[in-house]
């Protein structure tokens, strides 16, 4: 393990037996096993295995903050496991330099039976602290986690946000070398989840190597310096975050396209004039093919734009509308759309309102369309991370009357501004 490394893997893989359970050599398991033996089948079929993690090879130095993202079951849990010394790998071998502290579930590593006052102590005996450093943090930790109240309480009587909030204030507190985190923000509020960010950014600066899984892209970019695909147990891509995202977002995108069936949207195109737009200011028109098989006479059609992690980024209605029935082609018509480089998902609703039906029937819902990609050249800027979904220029006049103009996603000042260059994948 080199100087300045803080998590090295070799050839880390792990296979899992499918309907089996992991064996933990404990008696009573090993009783349950020979109870049972008896009335299992003999004539049961080989059995079948998965490769949850299969050969990964990475460096993570010291004080690096790296995201984690994936599809569910592409491995990143396990290699969190791992990495926390939950289970052990089949091949290869994962090296963790100092302390670890790990959150991959609500309640993880707390007795039931136990208080909450209980488990932050064993929790710290654990990490290897004294018991004179954790009192030192202890009332950071409560207040954090905000579960003064119930602070003599068995953890069992706990809801699961309130264990989350608990575990995540021992593992954050605990002064940990490297601080693992699972998708378990999804758990807590916005307010907690604001918190939890902020208190991770403070354990990197203060020189801690923090691992993130986490479905949101927006928490991913704030948060890391560079991030880790998965794929299916294997590695796709390590590098910086924006472009390990921008591979991972395209990747996505165009797997939901191709699994999302016909139907009456049948064709598309996109006209913008060389397909480049500058500064995302110029017109685009977008055409789709649609064949009804009945005429509409009041037809309702909506057009709406997402992101990869289905948050709504603009959505237009047309109504009322006519329709023949056959293949007929619109063309909707955008002056500029003013947003940030990524990739976004178009969806289309159709209903024909017509013959006095209540609130309209609903003849097509469609997310086939190939992905709207838009590029800027080169990529951002210092504070590309929280310029937000907006790329719109503004202006700040001081006291002294001098104008600023803003520095927007996608410019690369001096030399110019940059390009949009949008087209379906």
């Amino acid at each position: 393990m080199s100087t300045g490394s803080a998590i090295v893997a070799e050839g880390l893989s792990k296979r899992y037996r499918l309907g089996a359970r992991e064996p933990y050599g404990v008696l009573r398991d090993r009783i349950g096993q020979l109870l049972r033996s008896p009335f299992r089948r003999r004539d049961r079929a080989e059995p079948a295995w998965i490769w949850a993690l299969d050969d990964l090879t990475f460096e993570i130095g010291e004080g690096d903050v790296v995201g984690i993202v994936g599809r569910n079951g592409s491995g990143k849990s396990t290699l969190l496991k791992i990495l926390s010394r939950i289970t052990e790998p089949t091949r290869g071998r994962a090296l963790v330099r100092g302390r670890v502290g790990s959150l991959l579930e609500a309640g993880t590593g707390f007795h039931p039976e136990l208080t909450g006052r209980e488990n932050v102590f064993v929790n710290g005996a654990i990490l290897g602290m004294r018991r004179q450093e954790i009192q030192r943090r202890f009332d950071e930790i409560v207040a954090f986690a905000g579960v003064e109240r119930f602070l003599d309480t068995p953890v069992k009587y706990y809801s699961s946000g309130m264990q989350m909030r608990l575990a995540f204030a021992v593992a954050a507190h605990l002064e940990p070398d490297v601080l693992l985190v699972d998708e378990v923000l999804a758990v807590g509020d916005a307010e907690f989840q604001r918190r939890c960010l902020g208190k991770m950014h403070d354990v990197s600066q203060e020189g801690r190597t923090v691992l993130f899984v986490s479905h949101q892209m927006g928490q991913i970019r704030r948060l890391c310096r560079s991030a880790v695909w998965l794929d299916r147990g294997r590695m796709r891509a390590f590098g910086p975050t924006d472009e390990v995202l921008a591979q991972y977002e395209q990747a996505a995108g165009s797997r939901d396209a191709e699994a999302a069936g016909g139907g009456v949207f049948g064709g598309w195109e996109l006209g913008t004039g060389g397909h480049v737009l500058d500064g995302g200011s110029e017109p685009f028109v977008l055409r789709i093919r649609i064949s009804p098989g009945h005429p509409v006479s009041e037809g309702h059609f909506g057009l709406g734009l997402l992101s990869t992690s289905d948050e709504i980024v603009g959505g237009w209605d047309f109504e009322p509308i006519s329709l023949s029935g056959e293949g007929e082609l619109l063309e909707i018509a955008l002056p500029q759309l003013p947003i940030r480089p990524g990739v976004y998902r178009w969806t289309f609703t159709l209903f024909d309102c017509g013959n006095n039906l209540s609130g309209g029937r609903l003849v097509e819902k469609w997310v086939a369309m190939p992905d709207l990609q838009i590029h800027a050249q080169p990529v951002g800027h210092s504070q590309d991370a929280f310029a937000g979904v907006l790329n719109v220029p503004a202006s700040l006049r001081t006291g002294s009357g001098a104008v600023v103009e803003s520095a927007g996603r996608g410019d690369h000042r001096p030399s110019g501004p940059s390009r949009l260059v949008v087209g379906l994948g």
